[in-house]
């Protein structure tokens, strides 16, 4: 059996010690060191003869009960005459405080793939060169070892000795995961209808290498259906890793359920779910070093004494028994969940951890990655993650908050972000002599550029010999917000605007990545296999085009496993444009009070906004007074939303819920039975008109003309779609489902509107809706 593993990681896990100390560490910086990688080989490639960029080396190593496999990307090779091995690293650090023993792990990376070029090309010996690129001059400073063939030797030997205990329980564990997945079947005894399709559809992409695209409505179980098929896959080695990446806590609990489901059904398989660093920490706030933190006091020196017996003694590694272990052996819970998920077949986790540039599991995923299987959750939210995640902005509050703070603590700090204040106030002005709060511009200009990276610089130091003092925390948090945008900057490309926005009394200047599909696309093409699945991926060519995806990827389109009977579904043709909601909310609150007079039972009456939702509140309210109402708060906590919910179990009572399309109570909630018994949308869930929907109207008129559809149009169908997704959860559920707006008349939304809904009901006024509902309710 083999054992896969990248050179960072053995080299990691063999020569990593002491604490854990973050008090100046950005993981944006990783990004950046991206950036200036890609500069340096550039220019290397130019000027050096032999050199060659990113040279994949991979080598065996043979023992009694596996191979292990190291392989990685050195960052350059130099062959001409002899052979030296380039390792690049960048740091905010002085130069001047960097010698050849500034981190060990930076030469042993290196020296690594020394050796495998030694064993290649039968070398007696080899040059080693670490470079150091100084972030903030762009200064470089080199250092170089020849070594001979034997010392590395020596070197390697000792690493992988380091390794070998764990990597023989790793192969224990997987010959046994493997007989056990090979001799389970399906966990249920027969497929629900869609199922066996689904599952084959999966495991098919995984076998061939390729993306697919699934429209999995309600109901089908498309948790396992997904899961079940590629853990199939990775007990026949076709792959070494599962992520299941959701956005939702509910979803995230859903994944587990079904890996508990398979361990039940005699599959061993070892599960993690990764958790927020700001959740999971034990600290009221992350302070991630030695002095402030005691589980992050000789971290790595207690974690190597116990990684073995965490991993062999468990097989769920759910946020709770994370907090157990790490209370248990005093290390910190966020990064033991990390290690652990170096460890595990499937890592239930949230999208960031993949997509995100600065995401902490970047370094799994840069390496080894044609071994590893992506399930994608709820796929049409990652198209707003997304842009959030590409994008950057800096604002000019937080700006002046530090130079504050810093006046006579640190004048030359002080005196940049008052220059950078200055450009910001700038900007103000000319929007304000242009009588607009918001503009495009075609770049940053250079000299907020200059500044910017200027405060990097000084605050590098600043951070580093003021730690405790008085505003230090401040400081730091703008220090990763610059960081952050001058790494955005260096990739900007066609796919950002980048845009001014005075409006809310502050100055933002923003680099808005409108288009994120090469992104993801970059990030998808690296995995094995990406299975991309939503109940309302509506249109499909619209999710497919957003989210790397093209005309050659696979499709799916599921038909519900309900009988479409179950639901009764009507469409009232009453305006809810904005200059005709005074209008028409009177006959849209009377509505919503006859259809759920109709019949007993609790009900949700969703709006496009907060404001239209209350207006509807408070004018049903003065009008009736025979229905119990809740109405959704702008900023519920979790404890919050769980009482809210929590009023729908209570069958006693009758509840109607006014909330927000697109909110917290639309999407994601699981209200089963009489839990729930129907739904009234009003509007076609349009996302209000602002700058950034204008941007992204304009852009895709520009690229395909349909602008509108994919800044509003899509969009808002999206929301209605998980609104009245909520009513039917099981094949036992009945309910209805009202839609309220004269658009949905229009062959366009028609044309939205899944099979599913085969029964709508076309209706003329509020008196046939009546009639409607009533004939509903009497056959149900």
């Amino acid at each position: 059996m083999v054992i896969a593993i990248s050179v960072r990681e053995i080299v990691s896990f063999a020569l990593s010690s002491g604490s854990i100390d973050t008090r100046y560490v950005s993981h944006s910086r990783a990004m950046q060191g991206t950036v200036i990688h890609k500069k340096i080989q550039e220019e290397n490639l130019k000027l050096i003869k032999g050199y060659s960029k990113e040279v994949y080396l991979t080598m065996d190593f043979d023992f009694d009960k596996f191979t292990l496999k190291v392989e990685g990307r050195a960052d350059g090779v130099i062959e001409d005459g002899g052979v030296i091995v380039e390792e690049i690293k960048s740091t905010n650090t002085n130069l001047v405080y960097i010698d050849e023993n500034f981190n060990e792990l930076h030469w042993a990376q290196a020296k690594f793939y020394a050796y495998i070029l030694c064993e290649q090309k039968n070398l007696k010996n080899i040059t080693v060169r670490l470079i150091y690129y100084c972030l903030l001059n762009d200064e470089t400073k080199t250092f170089e070892k020849k070594y001979t063939k034997d010392e590395l030797k020596e070197y390697i030997d000792f690493i992988i000795k380091q390794f070998k205990d764990i990597a023989d329980y790793n192969i224990e564990w997987k010959d046994r995961r493997n007989g056990s997945i090979d001799e389970a079947g399906f966990p249920f005894k027969e497929y629900r209808k869609g199922q066996r399709e689904l599952s084959v559809a999966v495991y098919n992409t995984v076998r061939e290498k390729e993306k697919i695209f699934i429209k999995a409505p309600t109901g089908i179980g498309k948790t396992i259906s997904t899961i079940f098929p590629v853990v199939k896959a990775l007990g026949q080695d076709k792959i070494d890793r599962i992520f299941y990446l959701t956005s939702k806590t509910i979803t995230r609990t859903v994944a587990e359920e079904a890996f508990k489901i398979l361990r039940k059904n005699k599959m061993n398989i070892k599960t993690i779910t990764l958790t927020a660093k700001e959740k999971i920490c034990f600290k009221d706030e992350p302070k991630c070093n030695p002095d402030d933190c005691i589980y992050a006091k000789d971290y790595y020196d207690k974690l190597k004494g116990s990684l073995y017996h965490i991993l062999k003694d468990n097989d769920e590694f759910s946020r709770t028994t994370i907090e157990e272990i790490a209370e248990k052996y005093k290390i910190c819970p966020f990064e033991l969940s990390l290690e652990i998920a170096k460890w595990c077949d499937a890592v239930i986790c949230d999208y960031n951890y993949i997509f995100d540039p600065t995401a902490a599991l970047k370094y799994i995923f840069e390496e080894c990655t044609d071994r590893i299987s992506i399930l994608i959750d709820e796929a049409h939210n990652l198209v707003p993650r997304a842009r959030e995640m590409y994008s950057a902005e800096i604002r000019k509050s937080d700006i002046y908050k530090v130079k504050k703070l810093m006046t006579g603590k640190a004048p030359k700090l002080s005196g940049i972000l008052g220059k950078i204040n200055s450009i910001m106030v700038s900007y103000r002005r000319e929007l304000e002599d242009d009588q607009i709060v918001q503009k495009i511009i075609t770049s940053v200009p250079k000299d907020l550029s200059k500044m910017l990276k200027s405060f990097i610089k000084e605050g590098d130091e600043f951070i580093a010999k003021n730690q405790g003092v008085e505003g230090i925390d401040e400081v730091m948090n703008l220090y990763f917000e610059i960081n952050g945008f001058l790494n955005t900057l260096a990739e900007v490309d066609d796919c950002y605007i980048n845009y001014v926005d005075t409006s809310d009394r502050d100055v933002i200047i923003k680099l808005f990545c409108i288009d994120p599909s090469t992104r993801i696309k970059y990030k998808m093409n690296a995995a094995k296999s990406c299975v991309l699945f939503s109940a309302t991926m509506t249109p499909m060519d619209y999710y497919i085009s957003l989210l790397g995806g093209d005309e050659n990827s696979y499709r799916m389109f599921l038909k519900s496993p309900f009988d479409s009977s179950n639901l009764g579904i009507s469409a009232v043709p009453l305006s809810t444009k904005y200059k005709d909601r005074e209008n028409t909310i009177g006959d849209i609150v009377e509505i919503i009070h006859d259809t759920v007079s109709l019949k007993k039972g609790n009900y949700i009456a969703f709006f496009p906004s907060y404001k239209y939702m209350e207006n509807a509140y408070k004018l049903f309210l003065e009008k009736y007074d025979d229905i119990n109402v809740e109405i959704q708060n702008n900023d519920m906590n979790e404890k919050q939303r769980e009482e809210f919910l929590s009023k729908f179990e209570d069958k006693e009572k009758n509840i109607l819920a006014f909330c927000v399309m697109g909110g917290i109570f639309s999407e994601g909630i699981d209200l089963r039975g009489d839990s729930l018994i129907g739904t009234i949308i009003t509007g076609v869930g349009l996302p209000q008109v602002c700058f950034e929907r204008e941007i992204i109207k304009d852009y895709y008129n520009n690229f395909n003309g349909q602008g509108y559809d994919y800044s509003y149009t899509y969009p808002g169908m999206n929301k209605v779609l998980q609104s009245v997704g909520r009513v039917i959860r099981t094949e036992t559920d009945r309910g209805i489902a009202v839609l309220i707006d004269d658009r949905f008349f229009t062959n366009k939304y028609k044309m939205m509107m899944p099979r599913e809904w085969e029964n709508m009901n076309f209706v003329r006024d509020k008196k046939e809706l009546k009639k409607k509902v009533e004939e509903f309710w009497k056959k149900n």
